[in-house]
């Protein structure tokens, strides 16, 4: 399963994000990080399932986790 860096929306709670989460989870996905500068977290999840993590309502935005460079 590949892993998604997810973002919730700037203005979540502690509990919001928690909430975001637990659906991460029920809906398959494991965490692999928790983020303090963002809110948000890593997470592995099953392809065919990542719409509905990102239709999730204190979920900003769902990126594919992958390697950056730099020159």
């Amino acid at each position: 399963m590949p892993t998604y860096i997810v973002t919730c929306n700037p203005d979540a709670t502690p509990e919001q994000v928690a909430a975001a989460k637990k659906y991460a989870e029920d809906q398959g996905g494991k965490i692999t990080h928790e983020y303090n500068l963002i809110k948000g977290f890593a997470v592995t999840f099953p392809n065919d399932s990542i719409t509905t993590l990102e239709s999730h309502e204190h979920v900003k935005a769902v990126e594919l986790d992958q390697e950056v460079r730099i020159q």
